[in-house]
């Protein structure tokens, strides 16, 4: 039989679906009969039917008989209890229902039902309180007992329906599905193919039938991500860059020989590969993480003097404009020996010094930019643009990195990221990236020491700061985050200000940051705060990255519960960048069981790569990337935790697969070409496949 484009097919044209049910299951992503085969269930439940008279209080059982009447009570108002007493072959019992007085009406004397629920014994009687149930005179969709689907749902779609509809859809479909995995990789990995394992993931006949379906599409998921992305490396490396690099001013040795350290074997090893990188003939994609105050900057620097060097345009793009002004704070100090002129673009730019930047951009006067996403708005042109950075990667989506490449013809583009990323993640997020890590710290770097305490214990943690002070150090006060409006955040770090300056930090010289400061305003505040005007800043999460004070030795974070791992992580990278000991100080009174893991974790490594892999078990893989922006589809089946192991077996096997048919042309990789361009529609357009 010819094979039938069931990835097309509307859902809505299925039987017992109409336009009402179509727009209910719109709401769950099904629009088609593959969404609808593909929205597998959640749990299983295993449904062997008891009789009522053997089954404990408390117990989740299911129990089938037959009605034998319907009635309804009204103890009070807002409350309707429905009570359907069924007829088992020894006994009744009562199924019971809370404010869904349409029940009545589905129950007739003499019907047969199964119910699944939790049992309650009292007053003698046998109650049933109803999760689920079956009218069993209707054609079953699943069997009576046995291992029961369990699918998301949303307002209005029933279980029993959902059901029904994957019988009909399996039934009428699955014969005339094609599998696109080659058989090769479906036998190396013994994964059924595709139409058994839809039948298998939907009605399991045994557990170890749903759970081999489940591993073809865990696999078959993963397997397809790792192609595209490998595809996505390919066509990055067969294109040829314009520029060459030769510097002939000696930018980078210089500025080695300037440094009052040397690199540290982590920081050599990554300039290392990133200079490889450039000077090959197609243009660099690389990832460099590592952990706060690892010298990713120093590393970065390096790579942009290279451009430099070269007679040829660097630009650093960074999420924030606190952040954009301290690395150009730091690359203007740092590169003044070497005669470099600098240029900062933020939204904030006064016309006048805008259109002179963009002038020195457009004619090459200007060879090194840093700026926010201002940079990638159509008006900046750069004359020679060999090298783009990237920094804080997970904060820009892969649109506007992408735009920030065209602004020069073939660019190389390092990206960096302080949040550091673990291999799962790192595979998935950046597969289309070459990875440097830094792992060690500078030497000299003391870990610091991190300790949780309940707001009773603030003064205690007031007379650390006070200490430090003494002896000559600064500290942070970061301020809670009451919710997601700034304005609100603000007012309270203005009256955490006010108290501290009247209470326990009085007769100190206090400062105040925030997001909502003039960029002015904010750069004088952080000038005060490096030379030692301001000894304590209160601030709120605008210090999260970027900001470099090696005199500060204490953190102290205000319900620290409120903040993610990975943002407090990054709070108390602002201290130990010196070489006195350090401290950061979590305060929150929290007790749940999630507050408490994040509060235990951070007081236990110092290890951000330990810390991103608690992370990752604590939020998953979508909200710690944010996979939307990152422009990479959502999991649907796979989890990045639990699966890192088939990452891995899908990672080596994509490779191998687009190294031996790079364009997958050979007649069995034709159905995997096309399903690849189904799967990620527009984001696999580009590619040169099938």
């Amino acid at each position: 039989m010819a094979e039938v484009d069931f990835e097309q097919y509307p859902v809505q044209y299925l039987k017992m679906v109409g336009p009402r049910r179509f727009a209910l299951l719109k709401r769950l992503g099904i629009r088609t009969i593959k969404d609808l085969l593909y929205h597998f269930p959640r749990e299983y439940q295993e449904r062997t039917v008891r009789l009522s008279y053997a089954c404990a209080h408390g117990e989740q059982v299911t129990l089938q008989g037959m009605v034998v009447g319907v009635t309804e009570l009204n103890p009070r108002s807002g409350l309707w209890i429905t009570r359907v007493k069924v007829q088992e072959q020894v006994g009744h019992f009562f199924a019971v229902w809370f404010n869904q007085r349409y029940i009545k009406k589905l129950f007739t004397a003499g019907s047969r039902v199964q119910v699944t629920g939790k049992i309650e014994r009292r007053f003698g009687e046998i109650q049933l309180l109803v999760a689920d149930y079956e009218l069993l005179e209707d054609e079953d969709p699943v069997p009576q007992g046995g291992i029961v689907p369990i699918y998301p749902l949303t307002e209005q779609l029933t279980q029993r329906l959902m059901r029904s509809l994957m019988r009909l859809a399996l039934d009428e479909w699955t014969p005339r599905i094609n599998d696109f995995l080659p058989p090769g990789v479906r036998q190396k990995f013994f994964l059924p193919e595709l139409s058994s394992a839809l039948r298998q993931i939907h009605f399991p006949a045994t557990e170890k039938e749903a759970i081999r379906a489940r591993k073809r599409f865990i696999f078959e998921e993963l397997f397809l991500l790792q192609l595209v992305l490998a595809l996505r490396r390919r066509q990055i490396t067969r294109k040829l860059k314009p520029h060459r690099y030769h510097d002939h001013m000696n930018l980078v040795k210089r500025f080695l020989l300037g440094l009052p350290f040397t690199l540290t074997p982590g920081q050599q090893r990554a300039w290392e590969e990133i200079k490889a990188d450039m000077d090959a003939p197609w243009p660099m994609n690389r990832l460099l993480q590592g952990d706060v105050g690892a010298g990713k900057t120093v590393v970065s620097t390096l790579a942009l003097l290279w451009a430099v060097g070269s007679g040829l345009q660097g630009a650093l793009m960074v999420p924030t404009e606190i952040l954009a002004e301290q690395h150009h704070l730091t690359l203007s100090r740092s590169l003044a020996p070497l005669g470099i002129k600098v240029g900062l673009l933020s939204g904030s730019l006064r016309k006048k010094k805008r259109e002179q930047l963009l002038s020195g951009l457009a004619s090459g006067e200007i060879p090194l930019v840093v700026g926010t996403h201002a940079l990638i708005q159509e008006e900046v042109q750069f004359k020679s643009l060999a090298l783009v950075v990237i920094d804080e990667q997970h904060r820009f989506g892969v649109r506007q990195r992408a735009i920030l490449q065209y602004k020069g013809h073939c660019p190389d583009v390092l990206v960096m990221t302080a949040t550091p990323i673990p291999r799962t993640l790192a595979l998935t997020l950046y597969g289309d990236l070459e990875v440097s890590t830094i792992s060690e710290l500078p030497p000299g770097r003391r870990p610091v020491q991190t300790y949780a305490l309940p707001f009773s214990r603030l003064s205690d943690v007031y007379g650390l700061v006070r200490r430090e002070v003494e002896k000559g150090h600064q500290a942070y006060v970061v301020c809670p985050l009451v919710e997601e409006s700034e304005k609100i955040d603000v007012r309270a770090a203005v009256e955490l200000m006010e108290e501290l300056s009247r209470g326990p930090l009085a007769g100190y010289r206090l400062g105040l940051l925030h997001g909502r400061l003039k960029p002015a305003e904010k750069e004088d505040v952080m000038e005060a705060f490096r030379t030692g005007q301001i000894q304590v800043l209160v601030t709120t999460t605008v210090v999260e990255v970027g900001v470099d004070v090696p005199n500060a030795t204490v953190m102290v974070i205000l319900d620290a519960d409120r903040f993610g791992l990975a943002q407090l992580h990054q709070l108390r990278g602002r201290v130990g960048r010196g070489k006195a000991q350090s401290y950061c100080v979590l305060v929150s009174n929290s007790s749940t069981e999630e507050a408490r893991f994040r509060l235990q974790a951070m007081t236990s490594t110092t290890d951000g790569f330990a810390l991103a892999e608690k992370d990752l078990q604590l939020r998953g893989p979508g909200e710690f990337t944010g996979t939307r922006q990152s422009g990479l589809p959502e999991l649907k089946i796979a989890d990045l935790v639990r699966d890192w192991r088939a990452l891995q077996l899908a990672r080596q096997e994509a490779v191998a697969l687009i190294k031996k048919d790079p364009e997958l042309k050979a007649p069995e990789h034709r159905p995997l070409a096309r399903e690849l361009r189904l799967r990620f529609g527009g984001k696999a357009g580009y590619l040169d496949i099938g």
